[in-house]
């Protein structure tokens, strides 16, 4: 199985930066895809950025030109740098990795528990 922690949540001002973390643990042949979701209180969770193992980056709309995702795959860590945050990103952001395992090399996607970002004066 494989197993992602995310770190960095925390409270910010509006305008402020957060750096999150996510690291992979396990029993891990290749990690493709790493991605960031978001799940704000009453609404559905959401794609934020991913990251392919070719390094190609897709963001959604509403986070482009302040959101950065990088993925360091020696670490098996996948990062989100968020600046000018606003009081909309507040949310409980996940990370997800897509992942063979040495037992399976079917590509199976996985999530962390989350991390509380909530961006307030």
């Amino acid at each position: 199985q494989v197993q992602l922690v995310e770190s960095g949540g925390g409270l910010v001002q509006p305008g402020g930066s957060l750096t999150l973390s996510c690291v992979a643990s396990g029993n891990i042949l290749r990690i493709y895809d790493m991605s960031w979701f978001r799940q704000a209180p009453g609404k559905q969770r959401e794609s934020v950025a991913s990251i392919g193992d070719g390094f190609t980056a897709n963001y959604a709309d509403s986070v482009k030109g302040r959101f950065t995702i990088r993925r360091d795959n020696y670490k098996r860590t996948v990062y989100l740098q968020m600046n000018s945050l606003r009081p909309e990103d507040t949310a409980v952001y996940y990370c997800n990795m897509e992942s063979a395992l040495l037992t399976d090399r079917n590509p199976r996607h996985y999530w962390g528990h989350g991390t509380q970002v909530t961006v307030s004066s």
